[in-house]
């Protein structure tokens, strides 16, 4: 399963751990934009939560959960659905002008 540069796997340890495993690791720049789809959700998430400003754990947790069962199912779809085509424009260096 591809990596990337993310320190958790660039300690000295973890790389020789991943080469024992014969893992293939992709040489990722750090700027890069991150193509995970689960990490556009999980702004989306962040985003609705801060504008029901939540005062304390409590209220966080329960806002959480309300905000989550209300994220657009075709959100996720579309989302994996411009996986293909978001690495693409990042191998070819497009990415900034690809659209989510």
């Amino acid at each position: 399963q591809p990596l990337h540069n993310d320190p958790k796997y660039t300690a000295k340890t973890t790389q020789e751990w991943l080469r024992d495993k014969s893992l293939n690791v992709l040489e990722w720049p750090s700027q890069s934009p991150d193509l995970n789809p689960i990490e556009h959700l999980w702004r989306d998430l962040k985003i609705a939560v801060q504008r029901r400003s939540p005062s304390n754990l409590t209220e966080l947790h329960r806002v959480c959960r309300e905000e989550r069962e209300k994220l657009p199912k075709y959100r996720c779809v579309k989302l994996v659905a411009s996986y293909p085509r978001r690495i693409e424009a990042e191998i070819t260096g497009n990415s900034a002008s690809t659209k989510y």
